[in-house]
């Protein structure tokens, strides 16, 4: 097994130092190229899903985004790794206890000297999730927290599938939850600048094979929205109006023109299908309740 999972990834030769720890590791990446990822169908989370290779078995490209430190479970997207202010550094690892709890708790017990595998990688984003929440706004950590969430949610996903009646559905449906409740800002902070752009854009995803970026955002709070929208709306006025503010975005989305290398045909055709039903649900709404009529 060792062997098979160390022809997917390699070690970096450079040593990786903790900043909250100095714990040194040598990190780990994903091997491109050599068949290792079979592209399947793109699902309508812009999830892609991949195809299970002879060689080298289910690979999860996602699971190898995240850096942690082995010993002190800090957690970041690379670029954000080093930049820590000396206070979030203090609270981080005073932390560090309660973030290796709260983890095995939901996974048992974890080690980041390891080669990544589907366990590590959901882990890996629950802990950049709790580490997120303890780091300035110079890093723009809220676009962040929302990848991490989507992704995570996908990966306990395929561990309820893989080890099925262990509880990780119930992972999954919390962290599908943070992903509605930390894209909404996100598109505010798109349109606002309040984080910083330059910090997060290039990450939007969803996933690892593309980056959909600000339509990605906009797409995805509408579907995460509908989806969970007895969740995050008690009442059919407050339902209303989350929904057609959903619609809008998307009309601006889809109904921006024909399909270009920036606008590809999938992101259009799936923001007309999702618009189409959300305008539905309003139209169900307004006669249920006569919401949003003049």
């Amino acid at each position: 097994m060792s062997k098979r999972q160390k022809s997917i990834s390699y070690r970096l030769k450079d040593v990786t130092k903790c900043p909250v720890c100095n714990f040194e590791h040598y990190r780990e990446q994903m091997h491109s190229g050599g068949g290792r990822l079979i592209a399947g169908k793109l699902t309508r989370e812009l999830r892609r899903l991949y195809e299970i290779s002879k060689k080298f078995g289910r690979v999860y490209p996602m699971a190898y985004t995240i850096i942690v430190c082995p010993q002190c479970l800090y957690s970041s997207f690379q670029n954000d790794f080093n930049k820590l202010e000396s206070d979030e550094a203090t609270t981080l690892k005073n932390g560090s206890m309660a973030r290796r709890q709260g983890i095995e708790k939901i996974v048992g017990p974890v080690d980041f000297n390891e080669d990544r595998n589907l366990v590590l990688g959901a882990a890996s984003y629950v802990l950049a999730i709790d580490c997120y929440q303890k780091r300035g706004m110079d890093v723009a950590p809220t676009p962040k927290k929302a990848i991490c969430a989507i992704r995570g949610a996908w990966l306990f996903g395929d561990m309820e599938e893989e080890f099925p009646g262990l509880g990780f559905k119930k992972i999954q449906d919390l962290l599908y939850m943070k992903a509605v409740q930390y894209y909404s800002p996100t598109l505010e902070i798109m349109s606002n600048g309040r984080e910083p752009h330059e910090q997060f854009i290039n990450l939007m995803g969803p996933d690892t094979d593309k980056n959909w970026g600000f339509d990605g955002v906009i797409y995805l709070n509408g579907y995460l929205t509908r989806k969970y929208l007895d969740q995050l709306a008690p009442t059919d006025e407050q339902k209303f109006q989350i929904l057609d503010r959903c619609k809008m975005h998307l009309g601006k989305l889809y109904g921006m023109g024909k399909a270009s290398s920036s606008k590809p045909t999938a992101i259009i055709d799936m923001a007309k299908d999702l618009y189409e039903e959300i305008a539905e649900m309003l139209e169900e709404l307004t006669e249920k309740t006569g919401a949003g009529a003049a």
